[in-house]
């Protein structure tokens, strides 16, 4: 896939700022302040090498309807020099449906289903919910649902890849610096799979040094993901959170 770089915008669940964020009302634009990077002007052209695989990578999650891997983050925190590891399983579906399950160190569940985003902490008891405008998400985040493009909204470079026993590269890492400065991360890296153009790692670089990196593990792409899979079936007893403005969502969230 991911963050997506998207997802690691997307989900730092156990690791760092979406954690903190989904606790109050600011976690109704964790995603859209995360994302936010509309239309810069005078973009910089690309080497015709790096415009390629853009163009591949754009193309191959035009194609995907839907995919599933597992994954493992680590956050590294400069501050305190301590990383973090968690562990999961993601599933996403056009258009714009995303569910991240984290296993380890601690259950917890992210659902974006169309214009909310869902987030379960069963130890808790506590789901929030927040409505989120998909279409001011960052093309680092829209390119997956073949809608975004990378180019428009970041400088983007190859960094020198390292040969296979002595052959070809197997990945390429392109690192984009936003366009228009965002507080929250300087710098997105996606390494890509030479051979499929799928994204196997997104890191997020925050503002201070901290890497929130997400690698994806056993990607299947097109298999005909059920829509069903996106509905948060919550205890009756749970305490929910909700930021959207509207009525209390029912337990079975993810409609």
């Amino acid at each position: 896939m991911l963050t997506l770089t998207l997802i690691s915008l997307l989900c730092a669940a156990d690791a760092g700022p979406v954690d903190a964020g989904v606790k109050g009302a600011d976690a109704g634009v964790v995603l859209a302040d995360a994302g936010m990077l509309a239309g810069a002007v005078g973009a910089p052209k690309l080497t015709p090498e790096v415009k390629a695989l853009v163009d591949r990578v754009q193309s191959f999650y035009e194609k995907t309807a839907d995919f599933t891997a597992g994954f493992e983050q680590r956050y590294a925190y400069t501050a305190s020099k301590r990383t973090q590891t968690s562990t999961g399983q993601v599933t996403f579906k056009k258009p714009a449906l995303m569910r991240w399950e984290y296993e380890k160190p601690s259950k917890k569940t992210f659902v974006l289903a169309g214009q909310k985003i869902y987030a379960y902490d069963p130890e808790a008891k506590l789901l929030t919910v927040a409505a989120i405008g998909t279409n001011q998400l960052s093309a680092s985040v829209t390119f997956l649902w073949g809608q975004g493009k990378l180019a428009d909204e970041f400088a983007i470079v190859a960094r020198p890849c390292a040969p296979v026993d002595g052959g070809a590269c197997a990945t390429q890492v392109l690192e984009m610096t936003p366009l228009k400065p965002d507080p929250r991360f300087k710098r997105v890296l996606l390494e890509v799979d030479l051979k499929t153009a799928q994204v196997l790692k997104s890191t997020v670089i925050d503002p201070d040094g901290s890497q929130n990196a997400i690698s994806f593990l056993d990607l299947k792409t097109n298999t005909g993901v059920d829509a069903a899979g996106f509905k948060l079936n919550v205890p009756p007893d749970t305490q929910v959170q909700d930021f959207t403005g509207g009525a209390k969502p029912t337990p079975d969230a993810g409609k």
